[in-house]
């Protein structure tokens, strides 16, 4: 009798590892890589707009928690979606770098094909370490061709880092690669004032975008230039409400007044690559460059 309960607790026992083993198989990966699900084009025989980047255009699951968004969801109601799919990828706490390492621009590849467009925005988290044990992000500063070896305590893989530039440049050709029309944008300003003034990104980042869209010959949408502009003219009290957190995420109204921006900036554009795609609400925007680096 000792015998057959003890053979029936250990066939019990197997049972449960046979059912539970494939469980942790699937789940394990989506541990490893959690990242919320991305959209993919509603119509695949149109047109698509993908935009990459950071949470500055895609906040969490784009759906507004905590009260922050990224200008990539309103931006969808300046176009036709009956002409254009309006596909926001972009991913929260990625850098240039980490975007291709990780995976995120090989699926976008998947999904391009000749005709569509990819719109661009890094700068905000490429500023990091490039091997700390938190995020291991950073991109080297710069548009140049060097690089720097690392041991990333991550992936715990060998890389090698490369400039900004290069990574912006490497996004440019594949889509080109693709058929595809790449645009870049200079990254959103932060809430930070200097002297009754927005402080701009000029000499980094953006400065860093728009010299990659010169030698690249992309169009560009100077944000970082266009949307200080606008903030200095609303001053400090009004500009508050458009933030909801304390100087980076956008608030609802404040990601409203930055796909606006990028509206403008296209339509400064000559030519304007998507003029063919804007919705009725996009007729109301008029067409506003950022300064010399849209030029």
């Amino acid at each position: 009798m000792v015998n057959r309960r003890t053979h029936c607790l250990l066939a019990a026992l197997a049972g449960l590892a046979a059912t539970a083993l494939p469980v942790l198989a699937q789940t394990a990966p989506d541990v490893v890589n959690a990242a919320p699900r991305l959209p993919v084009p509603a119509d695949p025989k149109l047109p698509t707009l993908f935009l990459i980047g950071d949470s500055t255009v895609r906040n969490g699951k784009g759906d507004g928690a905590n009260g922050q968004w990224g200008w990539g969801e309103p931006l969808a109601a300046y176009f036709d979606a009956a002409r254009i799919n309006v596909v926001n990828r972009a991913l929260g706490g990625r850098s240039s770098r980490t975007y291709l390492t990780q995976g995120h621009w090989g699926r976008v590849l998947e999904l391009l094909k000749p005709g569509d467009f990819v719109m661009m925005q890094f700068g905000h988290n490429d500023g990091g370490p490039l091997d700390d044990t938190a995020r291991a992000r950073g991109t080297l500063s710069g548009v140049g061709a060097e690089t720097r070896e690392i041991d990333n305590p991550i992936t715990r893989e060998h890389e090698a880092v490369h400039t900004f530039g290069w990574y912006l440049r490497r996004f440019i050709a594949d889509a080109r690669a693709k058929g595809a029309t790449p645009i870049l944008c200079t990254l959103i300003p932060r809430k930070i004032w200097a002297d009754g003034k927005i402080a701009r990104n000029e000499k980094d980042y953006a400065g860093w975008a728009a010299a990659v869209a010169a030698t690249e010959k992309v169009p560009l949408v100077d944000l970082n230039e266009t949307i200080a502009r606008r903030y200095d003219a609303l001053g400090p009290e009004k500009v508050e409400a458009l933030f909801a957190d304390p100087h980076t995420h956008t608030s609802r109204a404040g990601a409203e007044l930055n796909a606006e921006c990028v509206i403008a900036g296209l339509k400064a554009l000559e030519p304007d690559p998507l003029a063919a795609f804007f919705s009725d609400k996009a007729a109301s925007v008029a067409a506003e460059g950022g300064n010399k680096l849209s030029k």
